[in-house]
């Protein structure tokens, strides 16, 4: 029996590498894709596909339901400041909603992932058929970080995990041990520039996994555009958390932060980014 697979997509690359991977497998992949984020492109690349506004629930799950769908994967962006404006909930949405305290990412599309599996619809970590695309540890790139980079890696990761613990974001921009920048709706590129345009060229970037990040979804991820923004910034050097953030053309990667001299490690929970 051919495998199916449902794509809830939002924007960026990672879900059409999902889908080609899938195919490559033989899976049929049925896309949800929000409408105005996801990639038009992404209906060449599965089974079927139907666009969706954010708090369309019942329509997604009928969507899934008709396609004889019991497992799905979240993945790709959803643009925070759209989410306030470009939103159609429907009552299932609304019953989401009712009775939380915040709208942090982690609580709502946690209620968003236990809402879809009480209607027969498991989901799946968006790595499910893509885990050679999470980071491997160790330092990638010619340059390795100084001393003082080191310094601020080491507290950039506690203050992120900090942050994280909260569900503010994932990234915060450090130089000589003060923060610069921290994420919150405007995203990691946005923290870049900010952080960047204070650090004159001494600011370090780290982005980590929250410390009860639920693996299913919103897992951290990096790749070209990154490495752009870090130079248009003027920021150089990238610290993320080895096994726990999705790397995007990684090869591509690493040879453009080599043309920058930009530095990018990965660390491992157990690890000291100095040794």
């Amino acid at each position: 029996m051919t495998e199916k697979i449902g794509l809830i997509a939002g924007s960026g690359q990672f879900p059409i590498l999902f889908a080609q991977a899938a195919l490559q497998k033989g899976w049929q992949i049925h896309a949800a894709a929000y409408k105005e984020e996801a990639d038009p492109l992404l209906g060449r690349h599965v089974t079927s596909i139907e666009w969706f506004y954010v708090g369309q629930i019942k329509k997604l799950i009928r969507f899934f339901q008709q396609h004889g769908i019991t497992q799905a994967v979240m993945m790709g962006a959803i643009s925070k400041p759209r989410m306030f404006t470009n939103v159609r909930p429907d009552t299932k949405a609304l019953a989401l909603l009712a009775g939380m305290r915040n709208t942090h990412d982690d609580a709502l599309l946690r209620r968003f992932a236990d809402m879809l599996e009480n209607e027969g619809i498991r989901i799946r970590p968006s790595t499910l058929l893509l885990p050679e695309m999470l980071a491997p540890p160790g330092v990638w790139t010619r340059r390795k970080p100084s001393r003082t980079e080191s310094r601020d890696i080491d507290l950039g990761w506690a203050l992120a995990k900090e942050i994280g613990r909260l569900d503010i974001g994932q990234c915060i921009v450090l130089k000589r041990g003060s923060v610069l920048a921290v994420e919150a709706i405007d995203g990691t590129d946005a923290t870049i520039e900010r952080g960047g345009n204070l650090g004159r060229g001494q600011a370090v970037v780290v982005k980590v996994c929250k410390p009860h990040q639920d693996l299913r979804f919103d897992i951290p991820a990096i790749g070209l555009k990154t490495i752009e923004t870090m130079h248009t910034a003027n920021v150089r050097t990238l610290a993320v958390e080895a096994g726990k953030a999705v790397v995007f053309d990684r090869n591509a990667m690493v040879d453009l932060a080599d043309k920058y001299k930009i530095c990018i490690m990965a660390i491992e929970k157990t690890s000291h980014p100095s040794d």
